[in-house]
């Protein structure tokens, strides 16, 4: 499985309900999620805006605590070549490129990423949001 910066946030930051099967079955191992060192480092970038230290602090959290928790769940994968398929965002394409080369679901929000469904499922790749993972 491969895991947007939204979603990620929701599962490590603001505690969504609707990722709790998502933590569920990342803390049993029955998910194995994929990523990249660039997406760390997008999440250590996005972690840092201002706008979320409110919300870290409320849950007492650190920047520290959400990076541990997405080392501690994810298998590194070296950078994936570029999928078939160009997703409007840029900031998007790294997560299909990586779901696309490893077969693997795609969870994501993100409108950019969600009117590409039917060319990724041309792809091997399921698109889905989180309560249905």
């Amino acid at each position: 499985m491969v895991i947007d910066t939204n979603i990620v946030l929701d599962l490590l930051v603001f505690h969504d309900p609707r990722c709790s099967e998502l933590r569920a079955a990342l803390e049993s191992g029955r998910l194995h999620w994929l990523a990249t060192a660039r997406m760390r480092d997008e999440l250590e970038r996005v972690i840092d805006y201002p706008q979320l230290k409110p919300r870290l602090g409320h849950h007492k959290l650190s920047a520290e605590t959400v990076l541990a928790a997405f080392d501690a769940w994810v298998s590194f994968c070296p950078v994936a070549p570029k999928a078939p398929y160009t997703c409007k965002d840029p900031y998007d394409q790294q997560f299909i490129d990586l779901a696309v080369a490893h077969q693997a679901v795609l969870l994501s929000k993100d409108k950019a990423v969600l009117v590409m469904r039917k060319r990724l499922l041309k792809l091997g790749v399921a698109l889905q949001l989180p309560a249905s993972a």
